[in-house]
């Protein structure tokens, strides 16, 4: 196999669904590779100070700066938002998304796609390029032996002890309910035949689908398809684009092991009351507090002494030096507060973070209270648990430790490039030999 291939890595979504291909796009190109990042132009100075290439696909979104608090709002609605990124804003803009891609995965050697970029099974089946899909959370796979908890109807966890027959009945009747009309509609117009509800079993590639997260999180099940390879997180920490400041630094150094808040990539636009309750909660605890407030609109008027606000610090850094870390469950920081090795405390918005709350449940290395019950007593209780209990602590520790033994990057770049090997081997001309 040449050493060098061009891979188009597409993906849609916040810092949570963009880091883990900058860290494969990066140990890829550290074999030699061509790795391009396509995804929403937003993200465009981010790769390439990365040392990575960018290629803009739409849809896009506005600065942070410019960012609608309405459009956010619906998005992070737990009722409506995964509908409302769907229909509208995904498949909305589908062929916008596919024209782009088209263009870009032109020449390829192979295109990697994401649960929430559908044009890229769409280019895929239309052109023959290999394509191999990923997902980033276990929420993915919908699987009938570890049931996804949806960010609504809570009571649908109770249903899990009636078994995996009766839970697949429930899941494909729920699912059936999503019929994405409109991409069907521009599939049809393409010629390509029906594959599966692109929200579902559609984002599947039957060639191989990366499973990036460590099974330790997530661990391979029974009905997912045969075609799934587990790889383990795939860590980016971004530290060369910010560092600690040294005021947060100062910080860390004068005192005990602060609880750290954060809201991601995503939810620090929908903050609301978050952060006020968040310096309640550390003052009638009597502990130190960093709250990561993402942008200025989130920071308070008064902090107490003990708490520091900053915009952003790279996770990998400074998390391993909480006590305790509160956030909102997107898979991008679960995985970052599984690696730190201390206990959290989920508080779900919307989309995969409430399954993925329920993953770190069952780990032993969290608690989940729901936004609506995100009030100073509550946090109290549930932070003093997780504080005073050595059982979490000592869990946190030992799925920290399991998770430093995985290289998620290194173990999806072998099935990449096993699988361009298996290709370029079946379509070798055979060699016959002269005579008789």
């Amino acid at each position: 196999m040449p050493s060098e291939k061009r891979i188009i890595l597409s993906t849609f979504g916040s810092f949570g669904d963009l880091h883990p291909y900058m860290a494969l796009a990066l140990e890829l190109q550290a074999r030699g590779h061509e790795p391009v990042i396509a995804t929403m132009n937003y993200y465009r100075e981010k790769v390439q100070n990365a040392g990575l290439k960018f290629a803009p696909v739409r849809p896009d979104f506005p600065q942070p700066k410019d960012q609608d608090p309405e459009l956010i709002s619906r998005l992070l609605d737990p009722r409506k938002g995964i509908k409302f990124l769907t229909e509208e804003i995904i498949f909305g803009s589908i062929r916008e998304s596919y024209s782009d891609l088209l263009r870009i995965a032109e020449g390829a050697d192979l295109l990697v796609t994401h649960p929430a970029a559908p044009a890229g099974p769409l280019v895929g089946y239309k052109t023959g390029i290999p394509w191999i899909s990923s997902v980033l959370a276990p929420l993915s796979f919908f699987s009938a032996h570890d049931p996804p908890a949806p960010p609504f109807w809570h009571w649908t966890k109770r249903l899990r002890v009636l078994g995996p027959r009766a839970m697949r009945f429930f899941l494909d009747t729920t699912m059936s309910q999503y019929r994405a009309v409109s991409f069907n509609k521009f599939r049809d117009e393409l010629g390509i035949p029906y594959y599966g509800n692109p929200t579902f079993e559609g984002q599947h590639s039957p060639a191989l689908i990366l499973a990036m997260f460590s099974p330790v999180f997530g661990p391979p099940q029974p009905d997912w398809p045969p075609q799934a390879k587990a790889t383990g997180f795939c860590f980016y920490d971004g530290h060369h684009e910010h560092s600690m400041s040294h005021e947060l630094v100062d910080f860390l150094n004068a005192g005990p092991a602060p609880i750290i808040f954060t809201l991601g990539s995503t939810a620090v636009w929908v903050a609301r009351d978050f952060y006020a309750e968040s310096i309640k909660a550390a003052q009638q605890l009597g502990h130190r507090a960093i709250l990561l407030i993402g942008d200025e609109r989130n920071r308070p008027t008064e902090l107490p002494n003990g708490i520091i606000a900053v915009d952003y610090a790279p996770y990998q850094s400074l998390l391993p030096r909480a006590s305790a870390i509160v956030h909102s469950g997107g898979v991008g920081t679960t995985s970052q507060a599984l690696l730190a090795g201390a206990p959290t405390l989920i508080v779900p918005f919307a989309f995969d973070q409430f399954d993925n709350a329920d993953h770190a449940l069952r780990l032993g290395t969290s608690r989940t209270l729901y936004r609506n019950q995100y009030k100073a007593e509550r946090v109290v209780r549930e932070l003093n648990a997780l504080i005073t209990a050595a059982n979490y602590s000592q869990r946190a520790r030992d799925v920290s430790e399991r998770l430093r033994q995985e290289n998620g990057p290194a173990t999806a770049a072998n099935l990449i490039e096993l699988q361009l090997f298996t290709r370029e081997k079946s379509t070798e001309e055979p060699a016959y030999a002269s005579g008789n």
